[in-house]
């Protein structure tokens, strides 16, 4: 395995409409972006992936691109975005954008052309079918869209379906036609030549379709997930632009395999550099979607599959937060700490410990560092996301009498959760705006915010930093064995790490009680993070773990 700086990083994630507003608009901004810079790096963190910034209708906030080679009016302009990155470059920082070409805008001047006639240039730069039935209006095949109902949208004036696995106003890109793959190309090295060091490819796996566009099973998910020339596209890409530059990629990977993502990240194949796989998230949900409680030995499972199945031969990312995931302690802390606010502190430096100690690059989403929380939903009008404004759509139509069930599902999983405005402090709109925020604020700012962690020395923000400065240049970390240790219990999640006869023994207790812990290993040991400032034991071979206290013991020959 080569030593390549992505596996070093520490990234963080912004989600920039949420992020900092400067101009007191209520939206977040590229220029709030640059005022936060510093923070970024005191931080410790070395990457940042931006969410989309490129102009955009906002369909799905930003993930609907009509200008690939520009920015969104709403965050601000070129100009600023190349302040941004060279002020990210000054301290250290790389930069990870968002590349969005599974689909465009339906605004895009590709698609508007497409639109034009049958035989436009651009007519095949997307997925036109002719419908069934004898109008040819119904769709021309099984596949739904990710966001629920027929991924088919029909065209009077063509008298064609175009196809979008997403909104309808995201039609899918044909990668089979050569000019699409040339296109895109020539986006990657356009920001690649203004001093971008990588790129999150937006579900990429559903990028080659089958040819024909046959009916797949259930939703049609088959015959678009991983398809026929998904890899020889990746590789080409990688040869065309990306080997020319000293970047990375990680692509979004739907129901990838531990066998897949090899295929897809190992070296030597020269697609993509590592992948965000879903199955620690999906073991917690039914179809993706709905919710169910978290089971720890299920996802701990999980975890030491992909540990020990990519070891190696690929390499792991590693998260719990995202813009399309609630919030980590909300969703994984199963004995809710209610309004303990010092069990929620608790809580999220051990979820951190739990996750980031594994071999993988960390993701970081902005307010997981201070350990932000679901927002309350009082009533169908506080969603704001398509995907929620979807599955409501779709409950009154088809089954009303499920809708508080939505309503308690769509607290847990929605993505609105992730989307509220950053907490900064305790003022005014956390002091994410001056203006009134697009999304409202979560009512718990005035405790959860970066000043008043700041101040903490014992704040989630603080152990952050700890266990960023521990893992950075760990060799034990970065290419060490893995080993999860007390597999049956549904109380602790234990694993050692071993590198060249050094070893890390990473304890979670995922209870809020107390816990009688044997250490599994002799040997001299030092205490290197822990998230209780007063540690029972330190020096023993049988302790009591507090409720959600997390440990990590380096073990020297």
């Amino acid at each position: 395995m080569r030593e390549q700086w992505f596996k070093d990083a520490f990234i963080y994630q912004i989600y920039p409409r949420s992020f900092k507003d400067s101009n007191g608009d209520g939206i977040g901004d590229i220029r709030g972006i640059i005022e936060k810079l510093d923070y970024l790096k005191d931080l410790g963190i070395t990457a940042v992936w931006l969410s989309p910034c490129y102009k955009s209708p906002n369909d799905d906030n930003g993930y609907d691109i009509s200008d690939y080679r520009d920015i969104m009016d709403e965050f601000g302009t070129l100009a600023d975005w190349k302040e941004m990155v060279a002020g990210m470059h000054e301290r250290g920082i790389k930069l990870i954008m968002d590349l969005v070409v599974n689909h465009s805008s339906d605004e895009h001047k590709w698609f508007v052309e497409s639109k034009k006639s049958k035989d436009n240039p651009y007519r095949d730069y997307y997925f036109w079918k002719k419908g069934r039935g004898k109008d040819g209006k119904k769709p021309p095949n099984n596949w739904m869209s990710r966001f629920g109902g027929t991924a088919w949208s029909y065209d009077e004036a063509t008298g064609e379906h175009y196809l979008h696995l997403f909104t309808k106003k995201q039609p899918d890109l044909n990668w089979d036609n050569p000019k699409v793959r040339e296109e895109v190309g020539g986006i990657v090295k356009y920001w690649l030549d203004l001093g971008v060091d990588g790129f999150r490819c937006d579900v990429i796996t559903y990028i080659s379709k089958v040819p024909g566009l046959p009916n797949g099973k259930l939703a049609g998910d088959n015959m678009f997930t991983h398809g026929p020339n998904i890899h020889a596209y990746l590789h080409e890409l990688y040869t065309e632009v990306l080997s020319k530059y000293d970047c990375m990629t990680v692509g979004e990977a739907a129901g990838v395999t531990v066998e897949q993502a090899i295929l897809y990240t190992g070296e030597e194949r020269e697609e993509l550099s590592t992948v965000f796989q879903f199955e620690h998230v999906d073991a917690n949900s039914f179809l993706q979607i709905v919710p169910r409680k978290v089971d720890l030995k299920r996802t701990k499972k999980v975890f030491s599959k992909w540990q020990n199945g990519l070891h190696g031969k690929g390499w792991n990312s590693l998260y719990l937060e995202n813009h399309d995931q609630p919030r980590s302690v909300s969703r994984y802390i199963t004995d809710n700490p209610g309004t303990d606010d010092f069990l929620r502190k608790q809580s999220a430096k051990m979820l951190a410990t739990a996750i980031y100690f594994q071999q993988g690059t960390p993701y970081v989403y902005q307010g997981q560092e201070i350990g932000m929380t679901n927002i309350v939903f009082n009533s169908e009008a506080d969603h704001v996301d398509v995907l929620s404004k979807t599955v409501f759509a779709l409950v009154k139509k088809y089954a009303p009498f499920l809708k508080g069930y939505a309503m308690k599902a769509l607290a847990i999983r929605s993505r609105d959760n992730a989307r509220t405005p950053m907490q900064w402090n305790a003022g005014k709109n956390a002091g994410f705006s001056d203006g009134e925020p697009w999304y409202r604020v979560n009512e718990n700012f005035a405790y959860i915010n970066t000043e008043e962690s700041k101040n903490d020395p014992d704040s989630v923000l603080n152990f952050y930093k700890k266990l960023i400065a521990i893992r950075k240049n760990s060799e034990i970390v970065r290419n060490g064995s893995y080993k999860e240790l007390f597999e049956e219990s549904k109380d602790l999640y234990v694993y050692l790490r071993e590198d060249g006869g050094k070893k890390l023994l990473i304890i979670n207790n995922f209870k809020n009680k107390e816990i009688p812990f044997t250490i599994p290993e002799s040997g001299e040991r030092s205490l290197i993070l822990g998230n209780y400032k007063d540690v029972d034991g330190e020096k023993e071979m049988n302790i009591i773990l507090k409720p959600y206290e997390s440990r990590v013991y380096l073990f020297e020959q």
